[in-house]
């Protein structure tokens, strides 16, 4: 069962960047589907990223489109999201989560693993 560990988050202003890291202690984490996911306050939590086991696919929610990037290192057992001109509706918690034995995938319930969050507050 693979573990994770998400890092990076803080208080920052509107239009600046931020880099968020999810550690995997899995030694199979090349196998996983590895997505992020964010919960606002008094929201319910939804969908931001994904990318496949290989990295050569990914995919985004509308909403950070164009502002975010998720990438993988494998070598590494970790995933990223850079988050550039971020917005205060970009605060929340945000999550990274494992899924194995599917395909790339929005559906949060696809994903059996997930870390503990960690907090991004942009301020305006």
């Amino acid at each position: 069962q693979v573990q994770l560990v998400e890092s990076g988050g803080g208080l920052v202003q509107a239009g600046t960047s931020l880099r968020l890291s999810c550690a995997a202690s899995s030694v199979t984490f090349n196998s996983y589907t590895m997505g992020w996911f964010r919960q606002a306050p008094g929201k319910e939590r939804e969908f931001v990223a994904y990318i496949s086991w290989t990295g050569g696919r990914t995919y985004y929610a509308d909403s950070v489109k164009g502002r975010f990037t998720i990438s993988r290192d494998n070598a590494k057992n970790t995933i990223y999201l850079q988050m550039i001109s971020l917005k205060a509706e970009d605060t929340a918690v945000y999550y990274c989560a494992a899924a194995r034995g599917v395909g790339p995938t929005t559906e949060q319930d696809d994903y059996d693993t997930w870390g503990q969050g960690t907090q991004v507050t942009v301020s305006s």
